[in-house]
């Protein structure tokens, strides 16, 4: 049976305004996310990660790895250089390249989700969200650590980290399973 051009469009409607395969919202559709945190330095951390990019990715969202946005062979060459000095020279300047390309991907997406995780919050990932935060973008941190990791009982993480997440429009969420719903929240409320 075929569908008469007036229900096509409808559908189309009712898809990208969610209404349909449980779309968050139209904006996913088009919205970048700046995947801030840790996990990519390790082998459990990267499994997870690339699983929650592919969960975002399903439900329409550009997802922006920074642990993707450079050349494993230039880290790889780095790596294998025979002499400290030659290899610290090299990482000085490849560490460079790398926040360079950091800092481009964070100007250029519409939204941050940062992984909080860890007895305290990356240091990396914090100064990701601070500077996100100045470029106004709006973040999303998730927690699914258990550990206390507050300045006290009245923050989840440190205080100005969570400060920065919550005055740019996001949210903290504790649970792997809401953060397509924080996303949505997070980009169709006003700032």
């Amino acid at each position: 049976m075929r569908s008469s051009p007036l229900v096509m469009i409808w559908a189309t409607s009712l898809l990208l305004s969610g209404v349909l395969a449980g779309m968050p919202t139209a904006l996913a559709q088009h919205a970048s996310i700046y995947l801030a945190g840790p996990l990519g330095f390790s082998e459990g951390g990267r499994e997870f990660q690339d699983g929650l990019v592919r969960q975002l990715s399903e439900l329409g969202y550009h997802v922006i790895d920074p642990f993707k946005l450079t050349d494993e062979s230039k880290i790889q060459a780095v790596a294998s250089l025979p002499s400290s000095e030659a290899r610290r020279e090299a990482w000085k300047k490849l560490d460079m390249e790398i926040a360079k390309r950091n800092q481009y991907a964070i100007d250029s997406c519409d939204g941050i989700l940062a992984i909080l995780d860890g007895t305290d919050v990356d240091s990396g990932t914090a100064a990701e969200i601070g500077y996100a935060f100045a470029r106004r973008k709006r973040i999303l941190g998730y927690r699914g650590d258990f550990r206390l990791s507050s300045d006290n009982e009245g923050t989840a993480v440190n205080l100005q980290v969570e400060y920065f997440i919550r005055a740019s429009g996001g949210d903290i969420v504790f649970s792997r399973s809401n953060i397509p719903d924080a996303l949505s929240r997070m980009f169709s409320s006003k700032n």
